[in-house]
């Protein structure tokens, strides 16, 4: 069968699932139909959803059907081994380690009947706290992998899979929260065990769809620029092999880490003037992060500041803003552009609690001096210590 006619029946089966048919009745069809797909046809197929109008909530609501009806032509399809300084390589052993976690979960409900309560809290307790380290690696995937796809024109990653990332966050946070219920069998059967399958599924959907889709698209210079930044986002769990860190120093020596600058470049302005060397100082200086989307809504600039409240990284330069956010957050972005182009609003801002820390987040619109929207301006800093401050310090400490 054609690449082509396997796509029209492939997302027509998918149709039907989101229709009510059975995954027992879809995969004899598959099988029947279609036989062997690569996990780039598979990729393709759901972009080719999205961009038929199937909303990325249909595909993430039924995406681990979809990888079940795969499961046995992905397991069956070859992928090239990478080199242990590809950042495909580095998400696998990732995985691996993440699979010992959940399998050590696993094992802990299986015998769960020999074990006291408080041990089993205990237990759980600590499982969790290790698998806090996914964020990172899902994170890498959001801010480095992801932008990427999108610029081969794979938006599927960014809208459907980082929605699983944060339904697992938050299942992640559900079972933190509950950990002291009363009755540790129900918490086990409600909390940890669709928590520990929920991993496993996205490490599937990994390996067998987005890597393997990711190495066929992305070119040379584009995993080179994501294993320089993987660094500072980080790793988990693993350490990176000492050819990896070789390589980046080599990179940084031969494409240069710092922008070039002409220090004799002066931007004049009616307060004063000011060289680009001293202006990049400024904003890396301020005590705040900034990011500036500009009317377009593309990412154009971001602080480098050294203790970035939240993870930015140089591929999202040029990005379509909505792309940066994940999916729930989706329609408050879209509210607050709308307001500032319309003009209704000026600003807007939100509060959170976020890995430890309260932190203060400021919208801005950007307008010339005749009003003319041109861009928004995101500022953001951890307001902790300065929530807490009273009365008056008049003197140098």
């Amino acid at each position: 069968m054609e690449k082509e006619q396997k796509k029209t029946v492939i997302k027509d089966i998918i149709r039907k699932l989101h229709e009510g048919a059975t995954p027992e009745e879809s995969k004899v069809r598959f099988e029947k139909e279609v036989g062997d797909i690569t996990s780039t046809e598979i990729a393709e197929i759901e972009q080719s959803l999205i961009n038929d109008g199937v909303t990325p909530d249909e595909i993430k609501k039924f995406c681990n059907v979809h990888a079940l009806l795969f499961e046995k032509a992905l397991k069956d399809a070859a992928t090239r081994q990478e080199s242990p300084s590809h950042p495909v390589y580095l998400f696998r052993l990732e995985n691996r380690e993440i699979e010992k976690l959940t399998k050590s979960g696993k094992e802990l409900i299986k015998n769960i009947a020999g074990i006291n309560a408080e041990k089993f809290r205990q237990s759980a307790a600590e499982l969790l706290a290790k698998l806090q380290g996914i964020d990172v690696h899902y994170t890498r995937k959001e801010q480095l992998l992801f932008p990427y796809l999108e610029k081969y024109g794979f938006m599927g990653p960014s809208k459907v899979m980082w929605g699983k990332h944060n339904e697992i966050r938050e299942l992640m946070k559900n079972a933190s929260v509950k950990i002291n219920s009363p009755d540790v069998h129900d918490y086990a059967k409600t909390r940890l065990t669709p928590l520990l399958d929920e991993i496993d599924g996205m490490i599937f959907k990994e390996e067998n769809i987005l890597f393997p889709a990711s190495v066929e698209k992305l070119q040379v210079n584009d995993w080179v620029e994501i294993l320089k930044e993987s660094l500072e986002v980080g790793y988990v769990y693993i350490t990176p092999p000492k050819d990896t860190n070789e390589l980046i120093s080599e990179l940084k020596k031969s494409v240069g880490e710092e922008p070039v600058i002409n220090e004799d470049k002066t931007i004049s302005f009616p307060t004063g003037n000011i060289n680009l060397a001293e202006l990049m100082g400024i904003f890396n200086a301020l005590p705040v992060d900034i990011t500036f989307v500009d009317k377009n809504d593309k990412v154009r600039y971001f602080s480098d500041n050294r203790d970035r409240v939240f993870v930015r990284t140089r591929s999202a330069i040029g990005r379509e803003v909505r792309n940066c956010h994940p999916p729930q957050s989706l329609q408050k972005v879209e509210e607050i552009l709308a307001s500032f182009k319309q003009g209704a609003k000026d600003t807007t801002d939100f509060w959170i609690n976020y890995k430890g820390k309260f932190i203060y987040i400021k919208f801005i619109a950007v307008r010339d001096k005749n009003r003319n929207y041109l861009g928004t301006l995101e500022v953001t800093q951890d307001a902790a210590y300065i929530r807490k401050l009273e009365g008056e310090r008049r003197l140098l400490k």
